[in-house]
């Protein structure tokens, strides 16, 4: 039914829109939507356009961020990176009444535009709307929802729309805005973090901060354009469409404390097997399991992908996809073993020391995780260096 509608709309817009006249009472504004509690990829809030004219009964919202998961090989086409994002025209008053059920802020930007200039951004937004327009290649950080809409502008308005980014006074990496809005979402922080390398840890200028929609609102307010010769403030008036209820407290631990049971599983049980001389093979099949299989997953996004922020991940440190070759090796007991585990405890030992000198920011809720590798890297060179170990106890100690 939704699809339905939109598509209804839709037409209605691309029938009447491209060659309509707007009157002296319509007006464009800017709505900036803010985050939702679940999933991680709502932590960032949303930015969308709307267009509204009294006199012809139309009030209509042109939002960048709708996707269809019916097109073909959507999924895999979202794993590979090449997913199509739409420019979506609607009613806007569906649009406002889905962010409100959601508890999600409206803040509204009226612009300051002459009717020409109305007049050419609506023939534009409705030309893009076009389903042979409409599609684009999204990128979370470069080529998304809230860019789209600051580039609307570019694009219609040239030069005669400036973005003045000098009250931006921060340095922050495009990691570091992306932790300012995915800190409350530690579980779904720690897997864009660990999943994405070097590319976004460059510092972001200005302009590049607008892929946040917090950034869009106050770029716009800092905004300018030429109008009739002379230049004005491109945002008008601001209002409070709807301010969000505080969502309550998540109770699903945070990352650090996993992390850090885990590590401290892993020094228990290499005290018990130090004294035991008995290894625990079936925590370390697991460790280097889960670990190695992450690391495969890391080296596929970064080489098979166009997931162009998945490039130099330095995450591999840790999660080395031959922790797999280990794991297996742990049947046969080959000699070489031993050696592994020795150079992978030199690895973390290294990582641990450098962490915060790295080119690229690690999450620190990671730190224990390398600790846990360390010491079983340890306590499996140590023993194995004894000699103690047979494929038949090995095999036993698994099963255990």
């Amino acid at each position: 039914m939704k699809n339905f509608l939109f598509s209804l709309v839709a037409a209605l817009i691309f029938s009447f829109g491209y060659g309509q006249h707007l009157t002296d009472s319509s007006k464009f504004s800017i709505i900036t939507c803010g985050p939702d509690p679940g999933p991680v990829y709502l932590a960032f809030g949303h930015s969308a356009i709307r267009m509204v004219d009294r006199s012809l009964g139309v009030d209509y919202v042109f939002n960048y961020g709708v996707f269809d998961f019916a097109q073909p090989n959507f999924y895999l086409d979202f794993a590979r990176g090449s997913n199509n994002y739409l420019l979506g025209a609607y009613d806007y008053q569906y649009f406002e009444q889905s962010y409100i059920e959601d508890n999600r802020f409206l803040h509204e930007q009226s612009l300051n535009l002459t009717l020409d200039q109305r007049q050419r951004l609506y023939k534009f937004l409705v030309w893009n709307s076009m389903p042979a327009n409409r599609a684009y290649w999204y990128d979370p950080y470069y080529d998304n929802c809230a860019t789209r809409v600051r580039d609307a502008f570019v694009k219609v308005f040239g030069d005669s729309v400036k973005f003045d980014g000098s009250y931006i006074s921060t340095k922050y990496t495009i990691r570091q805005l992306k932790d300012l809005y995915a800190k409350s979402y530690p579980w779904g922080n720690l897997g864009i973090d660990i999943c994405q390398g070097m590319p976004i840890d460059r510092v972001a200028t200005p302009y590049q901060y607008m892929y946040l929609p917090a950034y869009i609102e106050s770029g716009f307010d800092h905004a300018t354009i030429m109008n009739d010769s002379a230049t004005v403030p491109l945002v008008g008036k601001k209002r409070v469409v709807y301010e969000a209820k505080p969502f309550p407290a998540s109770w699903i631990p945070h990352p650090i404390y996993v992390m850090g049971l885990i590590a401290l599983i892993a020094l228990v049980l290499a005290g018990r097997d130090f004294s035991k001389q008995q290894l625990s093979t079936w925590f370390d099949a697991l460790l280097f399991g889960v670990t190695g299989f992450i690391g495969i997953i890391l080296l596929l996004l970064w080489f098979f992908t166009d997931h162009k922020a998945a490039a130099d991940n330095l995450n591999l440190i840790w999660a080395l996809p031959t922790h797999l070759i280990a794991v297996f090796a742990m049947i046969a007991q080959p000699r070489w073993l031993k050696w592994y585990f020795l150079l992978t405890a030199l690895i973390q030992l290294a990582l641990i020391i450098g962490w915060f000198f790295l080119p690229q920011q690690l999450n620190t809720a990671l730190i224990p995780l390398a600790t846990a590798l360390m010491v079983r890297s340890y306590i499996q060179f140590v023993l194995r260096k004894r000699g103690a170990y047979t494929r038949a106890r090995i095999a036993k100690e698994m099963m255990l």
